[in-house]
């Protein structure tokens, strides 16, 4: 069944920061919930990236962890600004060429993507690193993929499926922006 399989995969995700992983699920998701609170504490930006089903979920993250998890974030995906990248630099670069621009030192990045190895995504992924900013990747498919070992710190799903994988990546920061609006409250 597809829902076992979906929580089979959910348990073997992995949460990789520098030398520690854990494939205990809370103890890849408590890693996770402090590296965002330490950013919310900071004031940081909070920059979402992804493309199709990866990049409505950087979306619906842009605007609940800024409206419910009370976080300074900032939408990449605006229609003007992503044709004009695309058109004047290459798809490849419609979010890198504005995170030049946009993101500071100490910033947060989360790059989504199944696959790992969109060059937008790793393109943006580098521009990040440039600019000193932290990197938090969650992908899927093989283990090597080129964003995963980019990352300050990277979840990887255990599966080639897009629908589990961009479930499971949603599902991880759905709870973590809820766990974070539990502790602080909703900002109205």
């Amino acid at each position: 069944m597809y829902i076992e399989e979906l929580i089979e995969k959910l348990y073997g995700t992995t949460v990789q920061m520098k030398s520690v992983t854990s494939s205990l699920y809370e103890d890849g998701l408590q890693m996770l919930l402090d590296v965002f609170l330490k950013h919310k504490e900071r004031h940081s930006m909070l920059f979402f990236i992804g493309n199709g089903g990866s990049s409505a979920i950087a979306s619906h993250m842009t605007a609940d962890f800024m409206k419910n998890g009370g976080m300074n974030t900032y939408s990449l995906y605006d229609n003007a600004v992503t044709t004009c990248m695309g058109n004047d630099y290459g798809y490849e670069y419609i979010f890198s060429k504005p995170m030049e621009f946009l993101v500071q030192e100490g910033d947060l990045v989360v790059a989504i993507s199944s696959s790992g190895n969109s060059s937008n995504i790793v393109n943006g992924i580098v521009t990040a690193k440039k600019k000193k900013a932290e990197v938090i990747t969650l992908t899927g498919f093989s283990e090597d993929n080129k964003a995963r070992g980019l990352g300050d710190i990277n979840l990887h799903v255990p599966c080639a499926k897009y629908g589990i994988v961009e479930s499971i990546h949603n599902l991880i920061l759905q709870q973590i922006v809820d766990t974070i609006m539990d502790r602080d409250g909703v900002r109205f």
